[in-house]
């Protein structure tokens, strides 16, 4: 019975081999699909609040505006409220401006032209067509103001006839509506500013710390395709990379007009600087990735330290992550950091191929652009990061090179050997050589 048995230096069957990748990829499944959970509870929280945001500006603009402007339907300060909440996170100041130019540019035009031409089918479309025109002139692609300057002449080119007096109530409307919807935004209901930049940053850290780990795997194993699909999936990332700049300019507004929000101004500071060069890491990962797929691809030596470093440097981009949310400094991953470039060094030390240069080159650009983002300034993270390699690259010299390097002296030319023997000799009391001794 125990000669049957099987030792751990027995061979591996192929059906033990597919229920490990069996094992492995439902594990993987397992943990995206965690990920992606929290990804849209994270979305789900902020669609709940912009959604109370805009149902209470709707409220409270109709209120004010009934109020205040005296009986009537007043639609337009709760359309201009929700609007105004509706704009992109980031940009409902500049909404705000930009739809109130709007209407008064619709209604400017729609007055000017409707008194020479008169009203009709023909007048109100050349109306919205100028309005528009000059819209586009004024602002470019501006969607907010060129929408109300169209919608606004419409209606000025539509009602008129029924009914007199329309421009000064739908600019009053529209400044109640704008004015309502900033307060709420600022005061009653104000969003998490950091919950914002951690919704928007997740994916990011998540298929960059991911991705760089399947290519140290994919450099062990020597998997070019490993590495390949890799590089896939990290050029997927440009749409997370723009929603990460707008959530940026989204949680700058929060912490600047919403007073309850201004306590979070350094832990925003300190995140938004990492967050700001997480897209640089984006394009060093890409980089680094398609280096690694070519030296597998033409088949140079991949040195035991190589795949060590690309998952030292994974290991640090999420070991930043997981700083900023606690709101620590990132000491843990300022070491991660170097430790992947010591061990960059190390790899090149142990010989690499033309392509395994570039990988380590890419190592040593990813390092440095990263201690950047923990708060570095560029020439304190490129002497760290030279350093450490140069640490590495000694370090993985073989001992009989390392004492030749210590012991050997420095070159001199022919003439500072000739002249160090001279003073030598005249020290001595001897003749130089070539002249007779006096």
């Amino acid at each position: 019975m125990a000669e049957n048995r099987r030792t751990t230096d027995s061979p591996r069957s192929p059906l033990d081999t597919v229920r490990d990748r069996g094992g492995r990829a439902v594990a993987g499944a397992r943990q995206r699909g965690a990920q992606a959970g929290r990804l849209r509870l994270r979305q789900l929280e902020v669609t709940l609040v912009i959604a109370l945001q805009a149902g209470l500006a709707a409220a409270l603009a109709a209120l004010i505006a009934q109020k205040l402007l005296g009986p009537g339907p007043h639609v337009f300060a709760p359309a201009a409220a929700v609007g105004t909440i509706a704009a992109a996170i980031g940009q409902r100041t500049r909404r705000t401006l930009e739809l109130l130019v709007g209407v008064a540019l619709g209604i400017v035009i729609g007055d000017v032209l409707l008194f020479w031409l008169g009203f009709g089918p023909w007048q109100t479309g050349l109306v919205v067509a100028l309005a528009i025109a000059a819209a586009l002139l004024v602002a470019g692609r501006s969607g907010s103001l060129v929408g109300q300057a169209g919608g606004t002449a419409v209606l000025i080119a539509t009602l008129s006839p029924s009914e007199r007096n329309l421009e000064m109530p739908r600019i009053l409307d529209a400044v109640v509506g704008s004015v309502v919807g900033l307060l709420v935004v600022a005061l009653l209901v104000p969003i998490n500013p950091i919950r914002v930049l951690d919704r928007a940053t997740a994916p990011i850290f998540a298929q960059v710390t991911d991705g760089l780990h399947e290519v140290a795997t994919g450099l062990d194993q020597r998997d070019a395709d490993r590495v390949v699909r890799a590089l896939e999936r990290l050029r997927g990332l440009d749409a997370d990379v723009g929603r990460l700049n707008e959530s940026l300019s989204g949680a700058e507004e929060v912490v600047t007009i919403a007073p309850a929000r201004w306590h979070r101004r350094q832990e925003y500071h300190r995140y938004a600087r990492s967050a700001e060069h997480l897209e640089r890491m984006v394009l060093d990962s890409r980089a680094l990735t398609r280096r690694s797929a070519t030296l597998l691809q033409y088949g140079e030596p991949v040195p035991g330290p190589l795949p060590d470093a690309v998952a030292r440097l994974a290991a640090a981009i999420g070991e930043l992550r997981r700083e900023c949310q606690r709101g620590e400094p990132p000491e843990r991953a300022r070491q991660l950091v170097l430790e992947a470039a010591e061990l960059a060094g190390r790899a090149w030390a142990d010989g690499v191929g033309s392509f395994g240069d570039t990988v380590v080159t890419d190592l040593r650009t990813a390092a440095s652009d990263l201690l950047r983002a923990t708060g570095c300034e560029p020439d304190e993270a490129n002497r760290l990061v030279r350093r450490a390699a140069g640490a590495g690259e000694f370090a993985g010299r073989p001992p009989a090179r390392r004492r030749m390097e210590r012991r050997t002296p420095p070159a001199r030319s022919r003439r500072a050997r000739r002249t160090h023997r001279h003073r030598g000799r005249r020290r001595a009391g001897l003749p130089e050589r070539g002249r007779p001794a006096r």
